[in-house]
């Protein structure tokens, strides 16, 4: 039997699995990290907690599945979209922590971007109409205007999969997913790095890698000193697996263009695959890692889906935390659990889930979250509700930006598909049926599934026969009805609000 392994490198973990070619999960691995939030709306990370935590993981899997390390073929690596880059000196060693996708301070090069460059050109060659802190170009301007010691020192910029990658096999190698995600500097319609922005921009053509790659061509090979450190064979093929979003959907079977999928952590991506780059519709618009010459990745979704159930569990739930520290269940299973009796909109409770301005569709770095209706009937498990109900509405916004035809489900992915409750949420609010994962692995699945065509360990006919997505879950037509008058709510507050969020950030600085 032959194996395969996928590690994806996630804003709060790195997670690897170790599979045969029939598809069957034989062992997985995950280590936690933190994000550092040195300032308001700062996101940074090291990557080498990302490199060492990958390294775990995949020592780990080798050491727990037991195989023989010469019946691993292959070994898919994707992460998180890590904004700018790690920038990294002339030894390859990061200059400073990375400024990754949550991060949003850099609101004066956006302003600088729309008074010095041609905004249409921008949105014609990078598909992307729209500039934000969000992309990466932005980042990297700040880095410019803030740091001008740390610009000196930095030869290149290496997305995190990059990174990695660079580490295990000597080989610098950007799929072509990392560098659209980048925004600005890569030209959508001819697959290449744009001259004419990077000129536009002033950043330089050396910091941006030449070697670009699609997910499922091999980038490199196991180095000597890797394979010793990982239990793996030294010559052992690594594809660089792109934005773990993109892999995400390769591993939900989106091998073909047409389907929406919304992959749902900490933050959310809620995309549809095609032929033709969507542009003028606001969206973030980057290469496919799957056929990245063929196929596009248009996406939109809330900056903090996930993420901030977390804030509530941290902040509010701390009982239910330490139980499960106690051998307790699950913190999360005990808050959905309370909340499950709780009827659509909570008992008129609407929250927007802003916590770290937008992107898109609102694209404000100034939104703000917000709980609207307390009273004093409302308990801990209404609020909870709303919180979940919040990611519903996200992803219906994001849904309504579509045009296409969207078929007859759409697919849900991430940790929220533990809760079957939220999963019916998202059908309910959506309107849409919903399909979830069978394994809850997407990401790592797509970077096994990448690997093993790219060394041919996988045939495209063998993958289509994993069964990846289970059954239906179907709305309620008299929730759904409810929640159209909600989501109505949801669009006024914010639209109500939104000077009054401005103001707030002006007083805030």
């Amino acid at each position: 039997m032959n194996y395969l392994i996928g590690t994806d490198i996630g804003t709060s973990g790195a997670k690897s699995v170790l599979m045969d070619t029939d598809g069957q999960l034989i062992a997985q691995a995950l280590v936690e990290y933190d994000v550092l939030t040195p300032k308001h709306l700062w996101a940074e990370q090291w990557a080498q907690v990302w490199l060492k935590a990958a390294k775990q993981t995949i020592q780990q899997v080798v050491a727990k599945s037991g195989v023989d390390a010469s019946d691993i073929k292959g070994v898919g690596i994707s992460a998180l979209y890590g904004g700018a880059g790690v920038p990294v000196d002339e030894n390859g060693e990061e200059v400073r922590p990375t400024l990754i996708w949550m991060d949003r301070r850099a609101e004066e090069q956006v302003e600088w971007v729309k008074n010095n460059v041609d905004l249409k050109k921008l949105s014609d060659i990078t598909g992307n109409d729209v500039v934000d802190p969000y992309y990466g170009y932005t980042k990297i301007l700040w880095i410019k205007d803030n740091e001008p010691e740390n610009w000196q020192r930095i030869k290149e910029f290496l997305p995190p999969d990059t990174f990695i990658v660079k580490d295990l096999t000597g080989v610098t190698a950007v799929n072509y997913s990392a560098a659209g995600n980048i925004g600005g500097v890569y030209d959508i319609n001819r697959g290449v790095w744009s001259d004419e922005m990077l000129a536009a921009l002033d950043i330089p053509r050396s910091m941006m890698p030449d070697n670009l790659v699609a997910a499922n061509e091999i980038a490199g090979h196991i180095t000597e000193a890797a394979a010793a450190e990982l239990g793996l064979a030294a010559g052992t093929p690594v594809i660089v697996g792109g934005v773990d979003v993109g892999a995400a959907n390769v591993g939900m079977g989106v091998l073909e263009p047409g389907r929406y999928v919304a992959a749902i952590g900490t933050s959310m991506n809620a995309a549809l695959v095609s032929e033709k780059p969507i542009k003028d519709k606001g969206l973030i618009v980057w290469p496919y890692p799957y056929k990245s010459q063929e196929l596009n990745y248009n996406f939109s979704g809330s900056a903090t889906a996930g993420g901030i159930t977390k804030w509530f569990r941290d902040n509010f739930a701390q009982l239910d935390v330490e139980n499960q520290k106690n051998g307790g269940p699950n913190a999360y299973v005990a808050l959905g659990e309370q909340a499950k009796d709780i009827p659509a909109g909570s008992d008129g409770l609407v929250v927007l889930p802003y916590f770290m301005g937008e992107r898109a569709p609102v694209w404000n770095s100034d939104a703000k979250g917000l709980l609207f209706g307390l009273s004093l009937s409302h308990s801990k498990a209404h609020v909870y509700h709303a919180f979940q109900e919040a990611v519903a509405y996200a992803l219906r916004h994001s849904i309504e930006l579509m045009d296409e035809d969207l078929g007859d489900y759409i697919v849900i992915a991430g940790g929220v598909t533990n809760s079957s409750d939220w999963v019916q949420m998202f059908a309910d609010v959506t309107g849409y049926a919903v399909r979830t994962p069978v394994e809850d692995a997407e990401a790592n699945l797509g970077d096994v599934i990448l690997a093993g065509l790219a060394t041919d360990t996988l045939s495209l006919d063998q993958v289509k026969e994993w069964q990846v997505l289970g059954e239906k879950v179907i709305p309620d037509p008299e929730r759904h009805a409810t929640y159209d008058k909600y989501f109505a709510l949801y669009q006024k507050l914010y639209t109500d609000l939104k000077e009054d969020m401005t103001i707030l950030s002006e007083i805030n600085k």
